[in-house]
């Protein structure tokens, strides 16, 4: 319109393909099809969620809408083809200086890596600029693993009342199950890996705890509400943090905090590293030394 040279580039692995490329688009306009309309992060981000999340677990779903709000407010109505490797860079090293542990920014840029590798697939973008980014290395000040003592552990069983939280985290504390599990389906769903299918032994003295966690009317048992599906994880690491400020002489410790007792507690009753691994469902014993 302002009398400058307009062009178009189409890429193949092929000149054939490049060729049936050209002619689509020729085609296209031909036909009178609106053609370059300019896709925005945001919208490709929702789109490319709604297509994946019949792979991710319910319980999993809230923490990955989590993430994906972050993304969409770091790239924010910027259109796809003009996100760079150095934007993608500069974007996970803003998180960390925001605070953001290595493993959260990992995860950031795992599904950054989903959406703009999807969006290749279907030529929105010429390639994925995920993969051509630089890494970043480990921050070098990774968080020491804690777990709650055994006098702390002892304390929250006496004092945390009969309520939804007090009954959660004595489960999480005598089982070690993960918070999307306590959190989760009142019935059977699906695993979080094929490791994740197994027996998991429970106490009697927080067998109750389960029975009455499991008898509600609602599809989970810690539900949204407003969406009806698992509540967010913040909302649940709130209130678990209330509940411990309540009970009072135990560190403002987090939910998976639980996770890592339970391992540590296993260890120093001896129980060997492969059993450790079997009952709390890690991939391998590696992951579950890290815990200790």
């Amino acid at each position: 319109k302002d009398g400058s040279p307009r062009f178009k580039t189409f890429y193949g692995k092929t000149q054939k393909e490049v060729k049936l490329k050209l002619k689509e688009y020729q085609d296209a306009l031909i036909s009178g099809v609106q053609l370059d309309t300019i896709l925005y992060f945001e919208d490709w981000a929702d789109t490319w969620f709604e297509g994946h999340k019949d792979n991710i677990a319910p319980t999993t779903q809230e923490s990955y809408k989590y993430c994906l709000k972050m993304l969409k407010e770091g790239f924010y109505h910027r259109p796809l083809t003009v996100i760079r490797p150095i934007d993608i860079e500069n974007f996970l090293k803003g998180m960390r200086r925001d605070g953001r542990s290595d493993s959260y920014i990992s995860k950031a840029r795992g599904m950054l890596y989903q959406i703009f590798q999807k969006a290749e697939a279907n030529d929105l973008v010429r390639r994925n600029p995920v993969r051509l980014a630089e890494k970043m290395r480990a921050s070098g000040t990774a968080k020491r693993k804690e777990a709650f003592t055994t006098a702390e552990v002892a304390h929250l069983m006496k004092v945390l009342p009969d309520d939804r939280m007090g009954l959660s985290i004595r489960l999480l504390l005598g089982t070690g199950m993960r918070m999307q599990v306590v959190k989760g389906t009142v019935s059977i769903g699906s695993p979080k890996s094929k490791d994740s299918i197994r027996d998991i032994p429970v106490p009697l003295n927080v067998r109750p705890c389960a029975i009455k966690l499991r008898d509600t009317t609602d599809q989970f048992i810690w539900e949204s509400p407003k969406t009806g599906l698992p509540c967010n994880p913040t909302h649940f690491r709130d209130v678990f943090r209330k509940s411990l400020e309540e009970a009072g002489d135990v560190r403002l410790l987090t939910p998976h905090s639980c996770r890592h007792t339970y391992v540590s507690q296993m260890q120093a009753l001896g129980v060997d590293i492969q059993t450790i691994q079997s009952i709390v469902g890690h991939a391998d014993t590696e992951m579950t030394e890290h815990y200790l």
